[in-house]
């Protein structure tokens, strides 16, 4: 897992998926994914976590736009719950 301090300030768009507390997955986009997390731990990020905190950051992809974030966090959305468990442990031995 890269070091989010670290991704937070060179302006690129991530691609996130976090665990949730229930251990459901939630995928969603940002430039500045500690204050993305920290919304979602405060209550005030998506409607989706805030009665699953708290949560924690099991996938990280930088791309290069917010075009493609939102075409990468929509494909991601898409796929069987399985894919997405292959997809966090392919990143994992990275």
């Amino acid at each position: 897992m890269p070091d989010s301090a670290a991704v937070d300030s060179n302006g690129a768009w991530y691609v996130y998926i976090v665990r949730c507390a229930d251990a459901s997955l939630y995928t969603g986009v940002t430039t500045r994914i500690e204050a993305r997390l920290a919304k979602h731990n405060s209550g005030k990020g998506a409607r989706y976590t805030r009665g699953r905190r708290p949560v924690e950051l099991v996938y990280l992809e930088a791309v290069e736009d917010r075009g493609t974030a939102l075409r990468r966090e929509a494909q991601i959305k898409r796929l069987p719950a399985d894919r997405k468990r292959r997809l966090l442990s392919q990143q994992r031995r990275r």
